[in-house]
């Protein structure tokens, strides 16, 4: 009989890149998305959900997200030197989704899409209205490693709806935010859980809190 842990090998080298992108896609889960809003240098605004993003730097704040392929966003960041980030949430599923159609060049997603727009505090980029966060951003660089370009992003401001912080930071509850998983995929806010690191002061002082881990 076959264990339950006998592993399949996903080789890149032996698959297409559609399939091999489709397994990574399907294991670096969940992704949070970057709504990447950009202005064109002829003024079209384009709003595209983006998937792999994350932070890259804390001092000073950058952010990142990676354009497959060339795109309208990769074009109006270059041709700009900024952007922005709104969060995708929960309650703008349908709208987030429908903005990764792929309209054609110089139509504006969002108005296509019917997301409202509103101005940025810091960039001329708009940001999106119906989001609780937005990050705006100016272009720090770019890498390009295969048949993508990683765009890094330096923060300029963070704006927050002031019904969404409590405490001094934002509270994920009220964020509500979308994740992406694999295929057509996707997840909201579930169970949240709460754990604080453990002090290695601690960890050598007390045997077992790793016998009782070595034990589970």
């Amino acid at each position: 009989m076959t264990s339950p842990n006998t592993r399949v090998h996903f080789d890149p080298t032996a698959m297409d890149g559609g399939a091999f992108y489709r397994v990574l896609n399907s294991i670096v889960v969940p992704r949070p998305i970057a709504w990447v809003g950009t202005r064109s240098a002829e003024g079209v605004v384009n709003l595209a959900p983006h998937s792999f993003y994350t932070v890259a730097c804390v001092s000073p704040p950058v952010v990142q997200f990676t354009s497959v392929g060339r795109k309208d966003t990769l074009d109006n960041v270059e041709a700009t030197g900024e952007f922005t980030v709104s969060l995708t949430p929960e309650w703008l599923f349908e709208q987030v989704n429908a903005t990764g159609t792929d309209f054609p060049h110089g139509v504006s997603e969002a108005e296509e899409v019917g997301v409202a727009l509103e101005p940025s505090e810091r960039v001329g980029v708009p940001r999106v209205a119906e989001s609780p966060v937005a990050v705006e951003c100016t272009l720090h660089s770019t890498v390009r490693l295969g048949d993508s370009t990683v765009v890094f992003g330096r923060v300029e401001l963070i704006s927050v709806w002031e019904s969404a912080v409590e405490g001094g930071r934002p509270r994920i509850e009220r964020l509500r935010p979308l994740a992406r998983l694999g295929g057509n995929e996707w997840t909201a806010l579930g169970e949240v859980k709460e754990i604080k690191r453990i002090p290695y002061r601690r960890w050598s002082e007390d045997p077992a809190i790793g016998e009782q881990l070595r034990g589970q």
